[in-house]
């Protein structure tokens, strides 16, 4: 868009230059710079534009981009050409992920490189690899506390490592996905360091105050995140002898976004991993970004501005590069992350679905799916060109964040429904097998969060120690429901690894003084490779799981009609234990996948007349695209096996 004041100030910026920039081949970054200017000033200005150094900070974020374009390498400039001519690339059904540690999977990242060929056995081709940046031994929150946002820490390897993963990762068509912890430093930081020194310029890097005034006012209305191990949201700093607010633990600092060297450093950062291979940008703990006294310091407005000035920066230097919105917000907040316009995401093209992997598990607990049914019917439709990230677990607790009308609306209370929750899935409720772990217990609200690997929060752990067959192949079956779900529902599915040879909880963690705190490292595994081979036995908890995820993993990429087009449409069959929803193709609307879920022990049926199905599944017998089956009928009856999905067509 021209306007003139923006363009007036564009060509003066363009014409100071450092003269190393005029030097460059600029062609493909001016034509964007000009597209996004108009945008780029005009939060710039939101933002800072009261501020006396406006020009030289718009001056210095320009050449930020402009340093950051020259020393983009050929081969990714040609990838931003081919993703900028294929827009909704990321929007094909052939994606699913895969979130680890590096350590986890692999010793290192050399290491992790030899095992490339594991995801491809199992049909990954988008990888997440967890925080590795240089932190401090011990105090490091999994990563998230770093010191240096520029060098991997020593037991991951070097820089070289990752640039010869991600070489093989474009071989084999994987996307290298990397966390970039953008809300906070740790404090042996170097811009901390030189806080602590007495550096005024670094010290408002972050929020440092004098005495407890400002502190005490943010304090009354900001929400604990950790109250266990890290009460309060400010810390004394004896070196500075001021306080420093710490939202997440007392050595991580929050920056500044006010201060527009923060920002501009932050873009910095993010293009330096882009041009170190980076597909993908997840960007950590997005909606603590700007605080505000009076408020939560949660998914404010300039937060969300500060989210599509950092995509228009992007896409001026590395177009081709998608962002993800790491925030465990409420949905009518969480859609927000993927930006305010009418089709394209101007903030992050990819959001958690914390909301969906939530609900799925208040079903499991329940046999039913009436809450998840009432919360997917409270999710509002994603933009055009934005997708979820659906999973069952990741590296984070589960937390219970259920809206309290959606409780309510189906007949529970919502305290003594979510004490019910962590009762179960920490084994204490009735003759629940979960082997779940209270996490972030708040004992001033009585919330609790809950932790645990997959196949222990499922029974699978009880199962295998009891030696019940029976027992073993009903968890296996919910497992294998679990991801029939998010690999249908719409967006990319995430898997955790470990979960696809159905890895315990893990306690040595309680060896490890730094860790034994945080339940959370019960399912933050390292691989067992011994049992990782077993996948290959057949009969074994393993090769079950494996093989049939595997398989699950290839059928998705085939139905065009999983691809996410807002093509998804929930049903309403008359049935409590059953989750329906109609997937169809955006290019062919009368071709239709119905995807049936049964949380239940026993099996369900619904009636296709009387329902309304017969409509989408016309012409032919009906079959389960997954098993290939037949399913079960009589008359208009469909049947659904006890913790069985079916992905059903009438082709």
């Amino acid at each position: 868009m021209y306007e003139q004041v923006s363009h007036s100030l564009l060509n003066k910026i363009l014409t100071d230059l450092k003269p190393e920039i005029h030097e460059e081949d600029l062609r493909h970054f001016y034509t964007r710079l000009g597209a996004n200017f108009y945008s780029i000033h005009s939060l710039f200005t939101t933002l800072y534009g009261d501020r006396e150094d406006f020009q030289q900070q718009m001056q210095k974020l320009v050449e930020t981009m402009a340093e950051k374009y020259i020393h983009r390498p050929d081969y990714l400039r040609q990838v931003d050409i081919d993703r900028e001519n294929d827009h909704t690339w990321f929007l094909s059904q052939k994606w699913v992920g895969m979130g680890q540690y590096p350590d986890g999977y692999a010793e290192n990242l050399a290491q992790l490189q030899q095992r490339v060929h594991y995801f491809l056995e199992l049909g990954i081709n988008m990888v997440h690899l967890m925080p590795m940046l240089v932190c401090p031994e011990g105090e490091s929150d999994g990563g998230y506390a770093v010191s240096d946002f520029r060098q991997i820490n020593r037991r991951f390897g070097t820089l070289d490592d990752l640039k010869a993963l991600a070489a093989e990762f474009r071989r084999h068509e994987i996307l290298l996905t990397l966390d970039v912890v953008v809300n906070h430093t740790s404090n042996e930081h170097e811009w901390a360091q030189k806080a602590r020194s007495g550096e005024k310029d670094y010290q408002e890097y972050y929020y440092v105050f004098d005495d407890r005034e400002v502190p005490d006012m943010f304090e009354m209305t900001m929400p604990e995140i950790f109250p266990e191990t890290s009460s309060g949201n400010f810390t004394w700093d004896q070196d500075m002898e001021k306080w420093v607010m710490t939202v997440f633990n007392d050595y991580q600092w929050d920056l500044n976004y006010s201060n527009p060297s923060v920002f501009i450093e932050m873009v910095d950062i993010l293009l330096y991993w882009a041009n170190l291979g980076a597909d993908i940008l997840r960007l950590d703990a997005v909606a603590f970004l700007w605080k505000k006294i009076g408020s939560i310091c949660q998914n404010e407005r300039e937060a969300h501005l500060l989210l599509q000035l950092m995509k228009d920066c992007c896409q001026v230097t590395a177009p081709g590069v998608l962002f993800i919105a790491e925030a465990i917000v409420a949905p009518v907040e969480i859609i927000k992350y993927f930006g305010e316009d009418a089709i394209n995401a101007k903030e992050c093209e990819i959001a958690y679905n914390a909301s969906f992997m939530a609900l799925l598990w208040d079903a499991v607990a329940t046999k039913n799916a009436k809450l998840l049914n009432q919360g997917i019917k409270s999710l509002p439709d994603k933009l055009e060109r934005a997708t979820w990230l659906n999973y069952v677990r990741c590296h984070d607790d589960i937390g219970l964040g259920y809206d309290d009308s959606d409780i309510r609306a189906v007949g529970y209370d919502p305290y003594a429904h979510r004490q019910f929750l962590v009762d179960y899935y920490t084994g204490k409720y009735g003759d629940s097998n979960s082997r779940g772990l209270p996490f972030g217990h708040n004992s001033k609200t009585g919330d609790t969060r809950i932790s645990g690997s997959l196949a222990s929060l499922v029974g699978l752990e009880a199962a295998l120690e009891a030696g019940d067959p029976v027992a073993i192949d009903e968890t296996i079956q919910i497992i294998l429901l679990l991801h029939g779900m998010i690999c249908s529902f719409g967006g990319v599915p995430l898997f955790y690894y470990g979960d696809e040879i159905g890895t315990l909880n893990d306690c040595s963690y309680l060896d490890d003084p730094a860790k034994a705190n945080d339940t959370r490292w019960a399912h933050r595994p390292r691989i067992d490779w011994a049992k990782a081979e077993r996948r290959n036995r057949p009969g074994t908890v393993e090769h079950k799981l494996f093989f049939a995820l595997k398989k699950m993993i290839a059928i998705r990429k085939e139905i065009q009609a999983f691809a996410d087009f807002n093509n998804r449409e929930l049903l309403d069959v008359g049935n409590p234990h059953l989750f329906v929803f109609a997937r169809f193709e955006h290019t062919q609307p009368v071709s239709r996948v119905i995807v049936a879920g049964n949380f239940d022990t026993e099996p369900q049926h619904f009636n296709l007349a009387e329902t309304g199905l017969k409509a989408y599944l016309p012409n032919g017998t009906i079959r389960d695209l997954y098993s290939g089956e037949k399913p079960a009928m009589f008359k208009d009856d469909l049947v659904v096996p006890p913790y069985r999905f079916y992905w059903l067509t009438g082709r």
